[in-house]
């Protein structure tokens, strides 16, 4: 890589969620829904694309609007909004974007030459006789697309959604919403071959207890194997089920992400998450013999500014995941290194002293009023923006996994706000090997420093704020120690 990445791997003013990484030639591309920051809610601008090179991750492209919301006719005046698409190359190859207006219950199809677009409206999805699917009553809600182009020619399209959604808002009475289904496509990729089939109910036989399907479908194939990713009932964590064939047979394979690394080590207490909770979506991605998983992290407390993530994935002899841990360097090769300047905004880990909340619950901004979160300065879009860790008060810990170290440090925090007291860096979560940073502040930024010794190796750093008032984290810088 030419630089270091971090999580999250888009610029900071940047807020796309739900990110299907797919492999075109030799480019990774990133299709996703477009937040904007300190949104009233989600996914408001138009379809973005973000490329790097297969052999880069570090080296992310901004390829501009592929699609907007008013090309559907059905959406002329731009009301309603784009949420997650997911695309792949048809049997012509040409690329086929799919994607859902919010809960309107129908589901759209646009195409292009090229995988970056820009892409033209094709159609709706629908049955042979004309209907589009979601018109017709008993149909299963479409929502959350996910396609596979498979080796044989065949196209699937998955779908589905958890919560019943009302007619007053579709637009339409009766869809149902039993869980994740699939369809076979036509070769002309907008017409329904097979009927929907209900593959992942959301309850009873089935279903996978404890991780039922919420919403999310993505699907990938590898050596025989169809991997179908999904966000379970928790909501916050990406799972996965294999199977032999596209239509059937799926198993549970596990956890794959977590954005507060629950599940991981057995800790399924949501009060002992180690980041706040709220939806999540994403895909694998497979370069070489390295998996990824793609997901997305919230920002501003609240659901309607999220950002894009990814963690490397390990599989096991058998062909199984291992759960990723939430980490700060993400697609990096390896740790970063624990020299030079980090933005307090690629923290992993973010917690209050009375622990985490949800940010899909009712008014979180206000019922956590008192807790850390990332924020930015300036309004939407300005590239020129800081974004950092606001509002943390006494106990507020930032963790950061994970930095290469070879000796002792000197460290510098960048801290804005109105405080007193200090702010204590540690290689651990509970604090016992600890280096105190004195702290007073009475508005703009300042910068404080201390010796730090976690002693050599691959370590986390961990800040706590201990004192009055509150401070904002925006940046921390580790040197080489030099005794005078």
């Amino acid at each position: 890589m030419r630089q270091q990445v971090f999580n999250p791997y888009l610029p900071s003013w940047e807020y796309i969620p739900d990110g299907e990484p797919h492999v075109f030639g030799d480019r990774v591309y990133v299709y996703g829904s477009h937040d904007s920051f300190n949104a009233p809610i989600f996914c408001t601008g138009n379809y973005m694309c973000w490329s790097a090179p297969v052999d880069d991750l570090s080296d992310w492209r901004n390829e501009g609007v592929i699609f907007r919301k008013n090309q559907d006719p059905k959406n002329k005046l731009g009301l309603r909004l784009l949420f997650a698409p997911d695309v792949c190359q048809g049997p012509d190859g040409r690329y086929y974007l799919y994607y859902a207006f919010d809960f309107m219950g129908i589901m759209g199809v646009a195409v292009s030459n090229a995988p970056a677009g820009p892409y033209e409206f094709l159609g709706h999805v629908h049955y042979k006789d004309g209907t589009i699917w979601g018109r017709r009553k008993g149909d299963q809600f479409p929502f959350d697309p996910g396609v596979l182009a498979d080796d044989d020619g065949r196209i699937w399209l998955y779908s589905g959604f958890y919560t019943p959604t009302p007619a007053i808002v579709t637009g339409f009475k009766k869809l149902k919403n039993d869980g994740g289904v699939v369809v076979e496509l036509e070769q002309d990729m907008v017409t329904i071959k097979t009927e929907p089939k209900l593959l992942f109910p959301k309850e009873g036989p089935g279903s996978f207890p404890n991780h039922e399907f919420f919403e999310a479908s993505s699907i990938r194939k590898d050596n025989g194997k169809y991997i179908f990713v999904y966000s379970s009932r928790h909501n916050h964590e990406l799972c996965y089920a294999v199977s032999d064939k596209p239509n059937d047979g799926f198993v549970y394979g596990g956890t794959l992400v977590d954005q507060g690394d629950m599940f991981l080590n057995g800790n399924e207490d949501e009060s002992k998450a180690l980041n706040y909770l709220g939806n999540t979506h994403g895909g694998m991605l497979k370069i070489g013999d390295q998996w990824y998983i793609f997901y997305h992290r919230q920002t501003n407390r609240h659901s309607y500014s999220r950002q894009a993530c990814a963690e490397k994935l390990v599989r096991n002899p058998d062909g199984s995941f291992q759960q990723a841990e939430v980490t700060s360097c993400g697609l990096n090769d390896g740790p970063l290194k624990a020299e030079g300047r980090y933005e307090a905004r690629i923290a992993c880990n973010l917690w209050s002293k009375n622990g985490v909340g949800r940010y899909d619950s009712s008014s979180p901004r206000k019922r956590l009023a008192d807790h850390p979160y990332f924020t930015q300065t300036g309004k939407d879009r300005e590239e020129n923006g800081d974004q950092y860790i606001a509002n943390m008060q006494d106990g507020a810990v930032a963790g950061f996994k994970y930095f290469q170290f070879d000796g002792p440090k000197k460290i510098l925090v960048e801290l804005g706000g109105t405080a007193d007291g200090q702010m204590e860096v540690s290689d651990n979560p509970e604090f016992q090997n600890v280096t105190s940073i004195p702290v007073s502040l009475k508005g703009g930024i300042a910068s404080f420093g201390s010796r730090l010794d976690v002693g050599a190796g691959v370590k986390p750093l961990y800040f706590r704020f201990v004192g009055t008032g509150a401070v904002d984290f925006h940046a921390f810088e580790l040197q080489d120690f030099h005794i005078n």
